[in-house]
């Protein structure tokens, strides 16, 4: 009797591996950004739950940033300039933070990630 052999070959595997390892690489070198962007997001939604009322938005950026510290967010992943408050047709102000981050992979190949988040205000600003 002959029995047939399926498998992988050796081959086979060896390219299998080089696959996993280099998404693997991906994702140990894009994940720490996006638990970075969880934080910035948290840190949002704190200053927006706290209210506004009467503050100027430097205020809210100094708020903003101090509670980013808290979420371990770089403080030069982040710039002042990089968050406005936006006022919505209807007249309600949303906190809006835009930010891109451009992380080195191999030789010359980069990622450049763009963050955009808005989440809505309570209260109003002041000037």
């Amino acid at each position: 009797m002959k029995s047939k052999q399926s498998g992988v070959t050796l081959i086979g595997f060896l390219i299998i591996m080089a696959i996993v390892a280099f998404l693997a690489y991906m994702g140990m070198k894009l994940l720490p950004s996006y638990s970075e962007y969880m934080g910035v997001v948290k840190a949002m939604n704190q200053v927006a739950t706290e209210g506004t009322n009467g503050k100027s938005l430097d205020e809210i950026r100094r708020s903003l940033m101090f509670k980013m510290g808290f979420q371990y967010v770089d403080d030069a992943t982040i710039k002042p300039a990089n968050i406005t408050v936006v006022r919505n047709s209807g007249g309600a102000n949303q906190l809006r933070v835009a930010y891109d981050k451009q992380i080195p992979f191999m030789y010359n190949i980069d990622f450049l990630l763009h963050f955009d988040k808005s989440v809505p205000l309570q209260g109003n600003v002041g000037e």
